[in-house]
């Protein structure tokens, strides 16, 4: 598989393999939202403690085998993060495969826990307030490099815990097959509840996961039959040339004072926090790319489909419910225009992502299959991921809240930006590469 040289600063001290207390064994059939990241990388995020409780409370150890208990427990509300997953050939009289179908067997295989730690670097080096990214970001997680087609025969889940001179990195790497970034979030979220719970002798989760995987109506039931017969024609190991990556903070302030001028530009009052930030970002790379006036740009953006179903899918919908977005412009008319022009692109491409359009889409995918090729993003636009609304900094396992939230190497290539909630209220945090 893949993978990035490691960095000399980063060791690995032990790895394992943490699995779900016994339960019956499931299979998890894969929706079209599923199925068409198997060429993707797998979600990687992550968050930074500060000087967590030391060996006069609990010890490196201790805290350790404290997260991996928490996570058997969370893996067996989860199970498909415990599983593999499993491509079946339909065969015709001649031994010819004529379609395959692909599912998340869920028998408690387990997820990877790896305890590394990082000679020499502490937290400050980690936030990087000024200048680009470190490097070494990549090796705080496992599977670099790995599709989410290596599922088949690597975990789905991978848990890096490193210690740093004056605190901690928790790193996960989640197959993107399994679920998205609401999904993402909403299983850490629970695992960190139940290390919570675990410290005052309690246990449970105030809001489980809905594992019904939602298909629409009209194509059969699942498992869907699909002409992907051969990986070697659908799937690529992207890896973009070296990026440059850097944090930008916006003030809860900065936030409110750049959403009033984009709609006072307009004369309305209904662009969001998040249009008119990415408007501003769309602009700027624009800008510094130096792209003729009549050059084709857009805006992307991966939004969320629960809510605009009719009827909505559950919040605690645990897979996948995202599609990727289009706010189209020529380089000469946005940068011509104001923040609020671009915003409003940006807002018509969201209120016209509606039940019939998300339907829409998935019949045409149904009529013709594919999985996303990283590699096919358009060089000239700009492509927002992640969400100011995921709860990164509720995520605390008794630790205190994390000082920030970071990402590995996973889904990056020029134009990518992501967008995090700041660590205090209202503040916002875009990284862009």
């Amino acid at each position: 598989m893949p993978s990035s040289p490691p960095s000399p600063a980063v060791h690995t001290i032990s790895i394992c393999t943490v699995k779900p207390p016994p339960h019956p064994r499931r299979l998890c059939h894969l929706t079209p939202w599923d199925i068409a990241m198997l060429s993707a990388h797998y979600i990687q995020k992550g968050l930074l403690f500060a000087n967590p409780p030391s060996s006069s409370s609990l010890d490196p150890q201790q805290l350790i085998e404290h997260l991996k208990s928490s996570l058997s427990v969370a893996l067996l509300h989860f199970y498909p993060l415990a599983g593999r997953l499993v491509t079946e050939e339909d065969r015709d009289a001649d031994g010819e495969v004529k379609s395959t179908s692909v599912y998340i067997d869920c028998d408690g295989q387990g997820a990877e826990f790896v305890h590394a730690a990082a000679d020499g670097i502490k937290v400050a080096d980690v936030l990087a307030l000024s200048g680009d990214l470190p490097d070494f970001l990549r090796d705080f997680f496992k599977l670099d490099g790995a599709v989410n087609h290596d599922g088949h025969f690597s975990p789905l889940l991978s848990v890096q815990l490193t210690e740093l001179a004056d605190g901690v990195f928790l790193g996960w790497s989640f197959n993107h097959v399994v679920g998205d970034g609401t999904s993402y979030w909403k299983f850490f979220n629970a695992w960190a509840e139940i290390a919570r719970a675990a410290d005052r002798g309690g246990g449970g989760l105030s809001r489980p996961p809905v594992h019904d995987r939602w298909f629409v109506d009209g194509y059969g039931a699942p498992p869907l039959k699909l002409p992907l017969t051969d990986p070697s024609r659908f799937l690529e190991r992207f890896a973009p040339p070296p990026l440059r990556e850097r944090m930008f903070h916006f003030s809860r302030e900065a936030v409110a004072r750049l959403k009033a001028r984009a709609n006072e530009e307009c004369g309305r009052g209904d662009l969001s926090s998040f249009q008119s930030l990415s408007a501003l970002l769309w602009r700027a790379v624009t800008r510094a790319r130096g792209l003729a006036p009549g050059q084709a740009t857009s805006c992307r953006v991966a939004i969320e489909n629960r809510a605009r179903l009719r009827p909505p899918l559950a919040k605690e919908y645990f897979g996948n419910s995202i599609y990727p977005i289009a706010a189209p412009a020529t380089a000469g008319e946005l940068l011509a225009q104001g923040i609020g022009w671009g915003a409003a692109l940006v807002n018509r491409a969201v209120a016209e992502h509606t039940d019939a359009a998300i339907r829409a889409k998935l019949g045409a995918w149904m009529a013709q299959p594919m999985v996303y090729p990283l590699s096919g993003f358009d060089k000239n636009s700009v492509m927002v991921g992640s969400s100011p609304r995921f709860d990164m900094y509720e995520c605390e396992f008794g630790w205190g809240r994390a000082v920030a939230a970071r990402s590995g190497g996973a889904n990056k290539f020029d134009g990518k930006i992501s967008l995090y909630p700041g660590r205090e209220g209202g503040a916002w945090t875009w990284s862009c590469a």
